[in-house]
């Protein structure tokens, strides 16, 4: 049985220490046993990038049956590793979202009021070009006339995250591979910005920071102005950069 985050076994204790409170007032009990726990979240394991042998595990280990259908597994995945976005932008993508700009298929990533969502940061609502990679392998076919979300099989959770769910299947299907706690899915944002980071090639990094939705690390005014201004093309050509000497989930049904 895999053990429970300290995270959530603090919630737990949170909740039952609620309930125990309600009984104090009532003279039901004579003391709460779930208060006044310490719970030290600070040396949390940093996450960290995917290394090769660990994708190729992830290419040649079947999603496991359950809620989340193997389709929508890759979906999501192929999308993360080629793109860097969060698990929660991708689990928020309409089919609205995704719109032909200046020639190019991106994924506009912006904030969804109605439905309580927004990207993480100011930065993070930007425009996403597509990878030709994720085109050719048939991400568009999840598209469907009568469905509101790209991933229509992601149920909302009681609080409205829609990537709950896919988090964690997730996790469960990390175990079954066997990876360290370090490798998680958001990982793969940092596999992406590594593998741009590291390109032989003229990508400037303030176009990396657009592209991953990131507070531009150069923090002059004339660099945060530049940023929302940056050329479409720039932003192809950095998201193009993005390659991998095997990664693969297989051919889209």
């Amino acid at each position: 049985m895999p053990l429970l985050s300290t995270k959530t076994v603090k919630n737990h204790f949170m909740r039952l220490s609620s309930l125990w409170n309600d009984l104090l007032r009532r003279d039901m009990v004579e003391k709460n046993p779930w208060s006044r726990w310490n719970f030290d979240l600070s040396n949390q394991i940093s996450r960290r990038a995917w290394k090769q042998e660990e994708m190729n595990k992830l290419v040649n280990t079947p999603w496991p049956v359950g809620s989340i259908p193997n389709e929508t597994f890759m979906g999501i995945t192929m999308v993360a590793a080629y793109s860097g976005m969060r698990l929660g932008e991708i689990s928020n993508l309409r089919n609205e979202d995704i719109q032909d700009v200046e020639g190019v298929p991106c994924f506009r990533i912006c904030a969804h009021p109605e439905d309580n969502w927004s990207p993480k940061t100011e930065a993070g609502e930007r425009i996403v070009p597509i990878h030709s990679t994720l085109l050719s392998w048939g991400l568009l076919a999840f598209q469907k006339a009568n469905q509101k979300y790209l991933f229509s099989d992601l149920k909302d959770s009681r609080d409205g995250n829609r990537g709950a769910d896919f988090s964690r299947a997730f996790s469960r299907y990390k175990m079954i591979m066997d990876l360290p706690p370090a490798v998680t899915f958001h990982g793969f944002r940092h596999t992406v910005s590594t593998l741009l980071r590291n390109q032989k090639s003229d990508i400037r990094e303030i176009w990396i920071d657009a592209l991953l939705g990131h507070e531009s690390s150069h923090k002059s005014q004339g660099a945060t102005t530049y940023l929302s201004g940056i050329d479409l093309t720039n932003l192809q050509t950095t998201v193009e950069a993005i390659q991998y000497p095997d990664f693969y989930l297989g051919k889209r049904l």
